[in-house]
């Protein structure tokens, strides 16, 4: 009897695999006369027309991935419920019409799969999904992602792409860190004057190709015209936040030991270095700040990403057991309205992020806080399913937590580092920053540092008020004085 019972549960699964949803994809000679090595990943949508630029984790999506391996032009391949896949296996999501995208990504540099130049793709199709567990889609993806267009240089903005020995040696290929230079109008008018450099660093998925064509001169340091620099940080896997990884490589001491050095003999600077940018530009600048003191000379850093990770967006990694779910079981929040209502939980965050395997914030995160794997990718934190924290994992996470550093380091680094540093930000931080940012305040209190913490009304996208931006201007100002006076400059 048992072996009936077994052999009807057998039958009735083959069965079920055999007539499982599916889609049927390839991609065309025209579009790439190579075999093909990577994931494949299939964006659906019932709103956005053009699905694959849906935000993934900020918007709810189905999505779905495959590896392949040596895949012939026009080879069809089949996604289907053994994909990686989310909110759930293909043949289980909501029935009804759905946009659908497919990508084949080459992992040629670009940071987001669905915008990387190289990358094949296929126009928006739709595709009505019904009880119909037969129906197979056909997507022919017939399109490349075109490369970035050059960037357009005028008189007050620059392209500056240094030559990284460091980043190419841990790659295996060439590569540059790149970034717009933005000149004051006095550059011209005192051509003899050199200027203080300010570097900015975007968040997350900012472009330095922004300033492109633009012939707007830099603004002051408050009343001191400097020569402004911005660096976006992308980088395969998310933001590299120019910090020495296992995984996107040496990137800190790419930006100090090669990038710098070539910025200041091609054009005037003085010497002076400082530092400011938001969000994820925000933790990048304090680490660069933290880690090199001697090479930068003040930072002001604005709504951070996560400084002390016993407020990872409010959940303590030093003893939380599960990223998902709160002590009381309620879901943990990526991302809420004015610091307190959620709009988005870790768990779909996670979830999404799993089947858009790479360049997305929390792949960002695991990329520069997290070992390599053995399969070559970054150790996951956490597991994409149940949301478990790995605690082995998190061992090598607490080398970039800036308040276990300091809190460390503190007599060996203060001498260079005391007073460089304020850190501001809003209240009611959509993303929960704020309380990291209370907690290393109050450790830095503890150890009479002359670091600067400011609490203003204002989540992080509204915080930036007239005051907001004059208050730290006034701190780089201080600083660059500061750095006169040390150098018996006038």
């Amino acid at each position: 009897m048992k072996k009936i019972i077994l052999s009807i549960l057998l039958v009735s699964s083959i069965v079920f695999t055999g007539f499982a949803q599916q889609f049927q994809v390839s991609y065309a000679p025209a579009a790439s006369n190579e075999n093909f090595t990577g994931y494949v990943v299939l964006y659906l949508s019932k709103d956005n027309k053009i699905p694959k630029k849906g935000m993934v984790g900020f918007e709810n999506f189905p999505c779905f991935s495959v590896y392949v391996k040596n895949v012939k032009p026009s080879t069809i391949i089949k996604i289907d419920d053994k994909a990686t896949s989310y909110p759930t296996a293909l043949s289980d999501i909501e029935r009804g019409q759905y946009y659908a995208q497919i990508v084949w990504d080459k992992n040629m540099g670009g940071r987001s799969i669905a915008e990387s130049p190289g990358n094949m793709y296929s126009e928006p199709a739709i595709v009505n999904i019904t009880k119909d567990t037969k129906t197979t889609y056909h997507i022919l993806a017939d399109q490349v992602i075109p490369a970035l267009p050059g960037f357009k240089e005028t008189d007050f903005v620059k392209e500056l792409k240094v030559p990284s020995a460091l980043l190419s040696k841990f790659n295996n290929k060439a590569v540059t860190v790149d970034a717009a230079v933005i000149l004051p109008k006095e550059y011209y008018t005192e051509p003899n004057r050199k200027f203080p450099v300010l570097f900015k660093v975007s968040g997350y998925g900012g472009d330095y190709h922004r300033y492109s064509g633009s012939n707007k001169p830099g603004s002051p340091i408050d009343t001191i015209p400097a020569i402004t620099v911005y660096l976006d940080g992308n980088c395969p896997l998310g933001h590299c936040v120019y910090a020495n990884s296992d995984n996107n490589g040496p990137w800190g001491d790419a930006l100090t030991t090669e990038f710098i050095p070539q910025l200041e003999k091609q054009y005037r600077c003085n010497g002076a270095k400082l530092l400011t940018g938001h969000s994820s530009g925000g933790w990048t600048v304090a680490w660069l700040q933290t880690h090199y003191p001697k090479v930068f000379d003040g930072c002001w850093s604005s709504s951070p990403d996560p400084v002390d990770f016993r407020s990872f967006q409010k959940i303590d990694l030093y003893t939380a057991k599960n990223m998902f779910y709160a002590k009381d079981s309620t879901l943990n929040a990526v991302a809420t309205i004015a610091g307190f209502f959620p709009v988005i939980s870790m768990k779909t965050i996670y979830g999404m992020e799993a089947a858009v395997y790479r360049g997305e914030q929390m792949h960002s995160f695991n990329a520069v806080f997290s070992a390599k794997g053995s399969d070559g990718l970054p150790q996951n934190i956490c597991s994409r399913t149940t949301g478990d924290i790995d605690p082995a994992v998190f061992v090598h996470w607490k080398n970039y937590d800036i308040s276990l550093y300091l809190r460390t380091n503190w007599e060996q680094i203060k001498p260079d580092l005391d007073g460089k540093l304020r850190i501001s930000v809003g209240n009611q931080d959509n993303f929960l920053l704020n309380y990291a940012v209370v907690l290393l305040d109050g450790e830095m209190k503890k150890l009479n540092s002359t670091f600067q913490f400011a609490y203003y009304i204002g989540d992080h996208f509204t915080v930036s008020s007239p005051e907001y931006q004059k208050d730290g201007n006034n701190f780089l100002k201080q600083k660059y004085a500061e750095w006169l006076a040390k150098n018996n400059k006038k």
